[in-house]
């Protein structure tokens, strides 16, 4: 992996830079996640129309499912998954599209509608006919597809930073950027677009002088590989998709919006915010940025878990 590759890997994987103990990988039988954790997940595969979804499971309770944003997966949430493994069963999984989550047959441009109906598959399958939702970012529009669309399926929703771009007064910036970094992935590649994207204005330097944790590197990895998938078929349509919030107002679910305190005055809290107005909703604050959830999983665990028991 470039250099490049590699820190715009650890920036979109949600993981921290520092080094991290952790355990080694074994496949099959229960495997350790990306952070330090205190117990392995199991891990399993869902066949749902047109493709087979990865998942891995932790922990016991009702359930919640976690649905990763943009090009991420099941892997950077090994941290929250098991500050939470005692009060719920955490089901983290890997969109289609995304890393070990394949599709039947050529690669599809990603749809809302298709995304939502694998999280209702997952809850069906591994749940008991309803589940708490966690959805961050890219995740979060998911997850109020799939709560518009399946209010039986969600007892809460709670949408972390959701880029709910067509909800502000004035998208057309917004668009117009995201535009930008689709034609600079067109026309220079995968590094330009996703320098573009972060706002990474020095991907020369020399990474950390230190051996990255086996778990850690895989999930880079991993993450990396699913940038041109996300450039080229996901990022326009997550972040040009507009919620149902008329039937999510008049809807039993409750919509928890999530925004963390680091991300003050930043495109997405503009964009968060929008939703909870939209809504009618006071937003929560959650600990870190837009990957407080791997900044300081313990922390964010006890938000979460205060916020949907308040629904």
């Amino acid at each position: 992996m470039t250099t490049s590759a590699f820190l715009l890997a650890a920036l979109a994987a949600g993981l921290s830079l520092v080094p991290q103990a952790g355990p080694a990988h074994a496949q099959q039988t229960p495997i350790q996640g990306e952070t330090a954790m205190t117990q392995s997940p199991e891990t399993g595969t869902l066949k749902v129309p047109g493709a087979t979804l990865y998942y891995e499971r932790w922990g016991q309770g009702p359930m919640l499912l976690v649905i990763p944003g943009g090009p991420q997966d099941a892997g950077v949430f090994a941290g929250l998954a098991s500050a939470l493994s005692d009060r719920y069963t955490v089901v983290a999984y890997d969109p289609r599209g995304n890393s070990r989550s394949s599709f039947d047959g050529a690669v599809q441009p990603l749809d809302l509608d298709t995304q939502a109906d694998d999280a209702a598959a997952l809850i069906d399958a591994l749940g008991q006919g309803s589940a708490y939702v966690f959805g961050t970012s890219g995740g979060a529009q998911i997850g109020l597809n799939l709560a518009a669309r399946y209010p039986g399926k969600v007892k809460a929703l709670l949408a972390h930073e959701p880029p709910t771009t067509m909800l502000l007064d004035d998208p057309a910036e917004a668009i117009a950027f995201d535009q930008k970094v689709y034609e600079t992935y067109k026309t220079e590649g995968v590094d330009a677009a996703m320098a573009m994207f972060f706002g990474a204005a020095d991907l020369s330097a020399a990474p950390p002088e230190f051996d990255m944790p086996p778990e850690a590197a895989e999930t880079f990895a991993r993450v990396a590989g699913n940038f041109e998938y996300w450039l080229a078929h996901g990022m326009l349509p997550l972040s040009l998709y507009r919620p149902d919030v008329e039937t999510l107002k008049t809807s039993e679910v409750p919509v928890i919006v999530g925004i963390g305190a680091q991300s003050e005055g930043m495109p997405i809290s503009e964009m968060s915010r929008a939703l909870a107005s939209a809504l009618d909703v006071a937003p929560v604050t959650f600990p870190g940025d837009h990957t407080g959830f791997e900044q300081d999983p313990q922390t964010f665990a006890q938000t979460l878990h205060q916020s949907l028991s308040a629904n």
